[in-house]
Order: C-alpha cells, then sequence, then structure tokens
C-alpha cells in the first residue's frame, strides 16, 4: 500500500495537555494536506477547529478521556456538547475498573447511551488494552459488537503502551462476521508498521508520526 492510502486511515492525533491553537491548526493543516482520515483533537477546541476546517475535514474528539471513570451523564453531555461543537466522529474510554469488576452490563448500557446520542457519527469505544487481560479484551469486543458502536480502539496513547500487532490480531479474530471495525492507536511510528496494522485488520490508525515522517 502506498503511504498516501496509508495515510488515508490515519486520525492524525494532538490530545497533548499542552496543545495550542496553533498547534491545532497545524495538524488539521497536515491533515487536510495528506488527506487524512480525520483530525483527533481535544473536546475544547472543537468548535474553532471545525470553524477553520469546515468541509475539508472531519473533526473527531475524545471523551471520558483518558480514564474513562466519568459516569455515564457526564459522558453523556460530553457527547452532546462536541456534537453540537460541530465533531464529526467521537471516541470515548470505557470505565476499566467497572470492567474489572465485571460489571458488563453497565459498560454495555454505558456504550449505547453514547452511540444512541451520536446518532449517525462514528463511535469509537477505546479499551486501553495494556491495562487488560485477553479474556478481557475478548469480552470487551462481544459487548463492542452488542453495543452497536462503530469501533473498537486500542489505546489512549496515555498508559503504559499502546497497540500492538497481537491485540490487533485478537479482535479480528472476535470480530468475524460482525461490522465493528478496529482502531489502532498509541506508538505507531513507522509506516511499515501502520502497514502491519492494516494487514491484520485495523481499519483506522491513531498516530501523530506518520504525517511527520512525511
Amino acid at each position: 500500500m502506498e503511504k498516501e492510502e496509508i495515510l488515508k486511515k490515519v486520525d492524525h492525533t494532538n490530545l497533548n495537555q499542552t496543545a495550542t491553537w496553533d498547534d491545532i491548526q497545524k495538524i488539521c493543516d497536515e491533515a487536510i494536506k495528506y488527506n487524512a482520515a480525520s483530525a483527533c483533537i481535544p473536546p475544547c477546541y472543537v468548535e474553532q477547529a471545525k470553524k477553520y476546517v469546515g468541509d475539508k475535514l472531519k473533526i473527531c474528539t475524545v471523551i471520558g478521556f483518558p480514564n474513562g471513570y466519568n459516569t455515564t451523564d457526564v459522558k453523556v453531555y460530553e457527547t452532546k456538547k462536541a456534537l453540537k461543537d460541530g465533531a464529526d466522529e467521537i471516541d470515548m474510554v470505557i470505565n476499566i475498573g467497572f470492567l474489572k469488576d465485571k460489571k458488563y452490563d453497565y459498560i454495555e448500557n454505558e456504550i449505547k447511551e453514547i452511540k444512541k446520542t451520536c446518532g449517525n457519527h462514528i463511535l469509537k469505544v477505546i479499551i486501553e488494552t495494556c491495562l487488560l487481560t485477553e479474556e478481557e479484551k475478548i469480552k470487551m469486543c462481544k459487548i463492542v459488537k452488542e453495543s452497536g458502536a462503530d469501533f473498537i480502539k486500542t489505546s489512549t496513547g496515555f498508559s503504559s503502551m499502546g497497540a500492538t500487532f497481537e491485540d490487533i490480531k485478537l479482535f479480528k479474530e472476535n470480530l468475524i462476521g460482525t461490522n465493528v471495525k478496529i482502531k489502532a492507536a498509541g506508538g505507531i511510528k513507522s509506516f511499515e508498521d501502520a502497514q502491519e496494522f492494516i494487514n491484520l485488520g485495523a481499519d483506522r490508525l491513531g498516530t501523530s508520526r506518520l504525517i511527520k515522517l512525511m
């Protein structure tokens, strides 16, 4: 796959705590230049960014980020506000502690509530794979499938590790026959790695490094 084709699958990302408006403008400009899938940015910049890019680029933002332990009501409000401000796609973080407590119905219902709020907008569910057991990852594949969300996503990029080839393989094996897509995020450093993630089943890549390499 050519580099330009890989970049079309990239959510060009800057979620740094220190990100300024100049930083956000820069990644929006770069994402437009290289035909990226979206720019993934902090919620506080969504309205400004959407006015800046218009219809030239999709704007993605994050909900319950990065720890996921906000209440469902707060996450739903965040989602409503982000969509009102112009967000095209939503990446939400699950409540990881509740997953470990086996509160599966709570997690599934929370994703359903947020997907209901999203309507036709894409919802990606971040499960933070580096903090989970294999059993928990498989369980989350099932929950995401049942919830109606559009993507399962590996990582926030704010924990101990990002995407791995093994996790994408595991997702793919446990999502056969479903419409759920896969986003690999965190630690994607090269076009070779990006190509391998795509070969293994990733439909979207969350990274800031590939466009920098260009």
